[in-house]
């Protein structure tokens, strides 16, 4: 099969790759490597795939339509899955017309661009943000109201329409995969576990904006489980929750990081504009239509994660 994972330089997209060429697939890779956080970082999950088999990369901004049309025309691919975006609520608030760049307008082009080559099955990777602040959950995929609290989220929902409007009038396979907090080795180091850990194991302060609020984490591996069933998706037109379904406060995360950091200092700070308090997605439209069933506890998977942190921070 051969797969197309736009923005596959990034945490999530370079551990699908990783998967795929494990499993046999032809796999490749479109990324503009972003500064958003260290290019030097996307080298490396670059590097990472490249142990796991032959990989074609492309690089260049999808934001230039022609540019992406022209390569559609060029290339065959059975899967197209959309993982490129402009990531960062607090970011958001502070550039949000580069999300419509980069999280609007570059989904229009790779959507149209795949119409117009007659790819048959498109998957895009939407974002939790998209239910806006839930107070009782867990939310089911219908719910998504088009409340959100941040330019990020918006652009994600606004997302989301351009891609049920192009499924319309091209007819190709569509599924939205909405993921709830993803963590794990390799990522996204603005990330609060991530960035956490990282500061801990440097014997830094970190920062905890209201510790009530709780997260929908999700460990890494499980996410990636949920995309690859997502390619044997019935029916034309599906979103899906893509979680652990089982939320965790921030003061339950902090908890357990004091347990392998016991010096850790923690400052508490007050809840920040544009995130939200609680995410819990209910899973079980994902668990009975594709076979998605996470496997990786919380505490297995923080386990995980810092004992990766601290070999990479050691080099």
């Amino acid at each position: 099969m051969k797969v197309l994972i736009t923005g596959g330089a990034g945490f999530i997209g370079s551990s699908l790759a990783k998967t795929l060429l494990k499993a046999g697939h032809d796999v490749s890779l479109i990324d503009h490597f972003s500064s958003y956080y260290h290019v030097e970082r996307k080298v490396e999950h670059l590097e990472e795939i490249k142990k796991n088999g032959p990989i074609s990369v492309h690089r260049f901004d999808l934001l230039d339509a022609d540019q992406t049309l022209a390569h559609f025309k060029a290339y065959t691919y059975d899967k197209v899955i959309h993982l490129a975006a402009l990531p960062g609520v607090q970011y958001s608030l502070k550039n949000p017309l580069d999300y419509i760049d980069q999280d609007i307008k570059v989904v229009v082009n790779v959507l149209s661009a795949a119409g117009e080559t007659g790819i048959p099955h498109v998957l895009f990777g939407s974002s939790s943000s998209v239910y806006g602040s839930r107070e009782e959950g867990p939310v089911k995929e219908e719910q998504a109201s088009g409340k959100v609290k941040s330019p990020y989220a918006a652009a994600k929902a606004g997302a989301e329409s351009f891609c049920h409007a192009y499924q319309s009038l091209y007819g190709f396979k569509l599924t939205i995969l909405r993921f709830f907090t993803v963590y794990g080795p390799w990522g996204r180091p603005d990330m609060a576990i991530p960035l956490f850990i990282e500061k801990l194991i440097k014997g830094e302060e970190i920062t905890v904006y209201d510790r009530e609020q709780s997260r929908d984490f999700t460990y890494i591996d499980d996410i990636i489980q949920g995309i690859t069933l997502a390619f044997k998706q019935d029916g034309l037109s599906e979103v899906y929750n893509l979680g652990s379904g089982s939320p965790v406060h921030l003061t339950e995360l902090i908890q357990l990081l004091t347990q392998y950091f016991p010096s850790a200092k923690v400052r508490e700070d007050t809840f920040r504009r544009g995130d939200v308090r609680h995410t819990w997605g209910d899973i079980s439209k994902a668990r009975n239509e594709l076979g998605y069933s996470p496997e990786v506890t919380f505490e297995e998977g923080i386990r995980r994660t810092i004992e990766w942190a601290k070999s990479y921070h050691e080099l």
